[in-house]
């Protein structure tokens, strides 16, 4: 299996053939089929033999990937889409046959640094210290927990020991995406949702009202404050200075959850909504959203990076190699900042795109897409039978479909998949089945958005 023959050879072209031809070629929206219906076309595929490479390559190009949807068709208007750089997915490729191990700067000191300057850009955009930084993980899930263990680990620390055993008490709105439950779970730790006046956004009056309204007993409970900067469903933003303001007040860890929005921080004409999130003790940003990486990639970023890695580092016998006091301050070991050990170097296909096409060019993205935006909604403004719900502060458009039922939503929404005309799923906004379009590929275009309007004439 692990020499190069004339058969690995073969297949080595075939592979490279097909990635090319994806990158080069517009990508098909597609849809998925039934566990029955693959099972149907491809047999079973784990067989003692082995199909060889080319028959593994030909089932997943005509079976397994058209029932796959592509998540970068200028189409795909539900959830948060992605849009990756032809240089970021041909960086991919580059990634994974360079065998990088980069959970230590050790064995991946090269990948590391570089990783390091997308992750120092992406500081700089919020305001942090040069002192700031951080690591690449999977996904803004991820990033949550483990910003929220640092946040945690460090309460409890300044407590000298007497909230080792307290229950820990995280303030967030109603707004916050539901990993901070998740994570909340997790760490078995509570959640106090602050109720809000707009729905969705966490403003600073009800924050400040439910905090004074707390008991001293758990004032003293809470650890972490949270913040959205781009609420998932509605695309809103948090009042970040008046709840940094507050965290700050009370002594406590300010995170802010900018997973899809915070991304709009690299455009100058967006950066004032995100104002005071230089406040923050943590945030993070998926590059894999609306900055234009491959999944999976989410950038984890520290103002106090010594902290997360006394949360954070594992300690063991064959690891202790990689944490030299003498080395500390020069070396940077990725697996100390997060809630893992082993890693790709998932940051890599971010960081060559922002090399290859320079910062600037990333503003201009985001700007086109909001361009896109500020259209759409004029579009819906102006159409008799649909009605723009919110004014889109990002890159999302609420809007409903009058006299329409669920069940007419989703039939809607599943003939547009089926026809490969659109990916656009309903949700559900204050108890109300709506429709909502995300759009974070520059490539989208209005006339397209037109016509998936028209068809719910």
């Amino acid at each position: 299996m692990h020499q190069h023959d004339a058969a690995t050879e073969e297949l080595t072209e075939a592979i490279v053939r097909y990635a090319v031809a994806r990158v080069r070629l517009d990508p098909p929206l597609d849809h998925a089929a039934s566990a029955a219906e693959l099972l149907a076309y491809t047999g079973n595929t784990v067989t003692e033999e082995g199909l060889g490479g080319i028959e593994a390559l030909r089932l997943f190009r005509e079976v397994l990937a058209p029932a796959t949807i592509s998540v970068d068709h200028p189409k795909f208007l539900s959830f948060v889409p992605a849009a990756p750089t032809e240089a970021s997915i041909l960086f991919d490729l580059v990634v994974g046959a360079s065998s990088i191990y980069a959970g230590s700067w050790m064995e991946g000191a090269g990948a590391v640094f570089a990783e390091n300057q997308a992750l120092r850009w992406l500081a700089d955009l919020a305001g942090l210290p040069p002192s700031a930084g951080g690591v690449f993980v999977s996904g803004g899930t991820n990033g949550n927990l483990s910003a929220l263990i640092a946040a945690r680990h460090h309460w409890r620390q300044k407590s000298m020991g007497s909230n080792d055993r307290a229950r820990g008490l995280i303030v967030t709105s109603g707004g916050a995406h539901s990993s901070i439950a998740s994570a909340a779970r997790a760490m078995d730790a509570d959640v106090l949702v602050v109720p809000t006046l707009d729905p969705g956004r966490l403003d600073g009056a009800s924050l400040e009202v439910c905090v004074n309204s707390m008991s001293y007993h758990d004032r003293s409970r809470v650890f972490a404050l949270v913040a959205t900067s781009g609420t998932t469903n509605a695309g809103v933003i948090d009042d970040l200075e008046r709840a940094g303001r507050v965290a700050n007040e009370m002594g406590v860890w300010f995170h802010v959850d900018g997973a899809y929005g915070a991304a709009a921080l690299c455009s100058p004409a967006q950066r004032p909504k995100f104002a005071g999130i230089e406040r923050c003790d943590s945030f993070i940003v998926d590059p894999h959203k609306w900055l234009f990486a491959p999944f999976d990639c989410c950038a984890l970023i520290y103002r106090d990076p010594a902290i997360a890695r006394a949360a954070h580092t594992q300690h063991a016998g064959y690891l202790d190699v990689l944490h030299d006091d003498a080395a500390a301050d020069v070396e940077w070991n990725p697996s100390d900042y997060a809630h893992h050990l082993s890693r790709r170097a998932r940051g890599l296909p971010f960081w060559f795109s922002l090399a290859t096409h320079g910062t600037r060019r990333y503003a201009e993205a985001i700007d086109i897409t909001m361009q896109l935006t500020a259209h759409v909604a004029e579009l819906i403004r102006e159409a008799a039978h649909v009605e723009l719900l919110l004014e889109p502060e990002l890159s999302i458009v609420l809007f409903r479909r009058h006299g329409w039922s669920p069940a007419e939503y989703q039939a809607w929404s599943s003939r547009e998949l089926i026809s490969g005309h659109a990916f656009v799923v309903p949700t559900v906004w204050l108890g109300e089945t709506v429709l909502r379009l995300c759009f974070v590929n520059p490539l989208t275009t209005i006339n397209e958005v037109s016509d998936i309007l028209d068809s719910l004439l």
